[in-house]
């Protein structure tokens, strides 16, 4: 079976060095750097040099693949998802892209294609479980607190990104929605700021972002649901100054006869400020808590993730925790176990017992470990 990955970036590398252990794959990006990184871990994978924003051509350049993979920033997802289903292609989505993935459900319908979107870790596990769990109970509330943190803590942002400065920007900047008593309600993104305890990494604090996405609509019958991202204390303080000094805005300024975007300036500032560099450890920390009764019963159950840089394969946490949940998704495509034609988020893939185990178990054979705990 030939796999096509779309984007070769930190995340997208693991995706096709994952896959490559049992596909034929090719790895597409407009970075020959990036490209040159994959072929030297990899040498199995096939690279090609594409510029994926190109409109059109997507029809032959997929032509010879089986299941596409996209794995690029946020804001390239939307438009290359949409040429992927038009070229008639399976496909798993990472790019997390500010528009509504679920409005392409009739092209994949009329294409026949199978779609599973936001496939990382969140959006991504946090879906599944919930899903899963929404078939054997009645849930009440749903939380996700979540965040990927340098091991090595450095003032004044005490951060570092996997991914492109551009995406956390984004987050941070793009207002939270949230449900509460079943209502949908919007709030500014890094509010409602709370410490919490995580074994093994201490006090983080936790602020509104909006993780919730698909979620919001595919189960409106859970009255309470929220996401948060996770930090060390005092990053979401710097974080809020930037944003409120102009920073972050979009429209560009005038300085010394020239127009200067200020979200772009800040981007490049922070780009060099938060890129890990080759061999910098760092960790993903997740909880997921899902509450309801089960006859009759109050339930809670508790799903944790703590997963820290592969120090032997020189594999990020991030691009191991949201990578091999993708890998797992193409491995239920290849093999048949999910067959549903449409766009689907990952909650309506945890629906299916037997592809729940599968990707809890494939995270489990690459040692990403997710502990379940039912709460008293």
């Amino acid at each position: 079976m030939k796999i096509a990955v779309l984007g070769a970036g930190m995340v997208g590398r693991a995706i096709a060095e994952d896959l490559a252990a049992s596909f034929d794959v090719t790895s597409f990006d407009k970075s020959t750097e990036s490209l040159a990184i994959l072929a030297q871990r990899a040498p199995s994978v096939k690279t090609q040099q594409y510029n994926l924003t190109e409109p059109g051509g997507y029809n032959a350049l997929l032509k010879s693949f089986d299941v596409v993979v996209t794995a690029v920033p946020g804001f390239m997802g939307f438009a290359i998802l949409k040429q992927v289903i038009e070229a008639g292609k399976n496909v798993v989505d990472i790019s997390f892209s500010p528009e509504e993935t679920l409005q392409l459900d009739a092209l994949a319908k009329e294409k026949n294609v199978t779609a599973i979107v936001d496939c990382g870790v969140a959006p991504g596990m946090s879906n599944l479980v919930l899903g899963r769990y929404n078939e054997e109970m009645k849930v009440h509330n749903f939380e996700c607190y979540v965040g990927g943190l340098p091991k090595i803590r450095k003032k004044p942002f005490e951060y570092k990104a996997p991914f492109s400065p551009v995406d956390v920007i984004e987050e941070y900047t793009r207002p939270a929605r949230l449900m509460e008593n079943g209502c949908i309600v919007t709030k500014p993104a890094l509010t409602e700021i709370e410490l919490m305890e995580f074994e093994g990494v201490g006090t983080l604090e936790a602020f509104n972002t909006d993780g919730l996405r698909s979620i919001l609509y595919t189960m409106p019958h859970i009255p309470n649901m929220k996401e948060k991202t996770l930090r060390y204390p005092g990053h979401c303080e710097l974080i809020i100054a930037l944003q409120r000094s102009g920073f972050f805005n979009i429209n560009s300024i005038s300085y010394k006869g020239l127009d200067i975007s200020p979200i772009e300036f800040a981007s490049a500032i922070l780009f060099n400020e938060w890129k890990l560099q080759p061999g910098e450890e760092e960790l993903t920390v997740m909880k997921i808590l899902v509450e309801g009764e089960k006859e009759g019963v109050k339930q809670t159950i508790e799903y944790t993730l703590m997963d820290r840089y592969d120090v032997k394969s020189q594999t990020t946490s991030m691009a191991r925790s949201t990578g091999y949940t993708c890998t797992a998704a193409v491995h239920l495509i290849a093999q048949k176990l999910f067959k549903e034609t449409g766009v689907f988020p990952p909650e309506k893939v945890g629906r299916n017992q037997s592809c729940f185990d599968f990707m809890i178990q494939y995270l489990k054979e690459r040692d990403v470990i997710w502990k379940k705990k039912e709460l008293v």
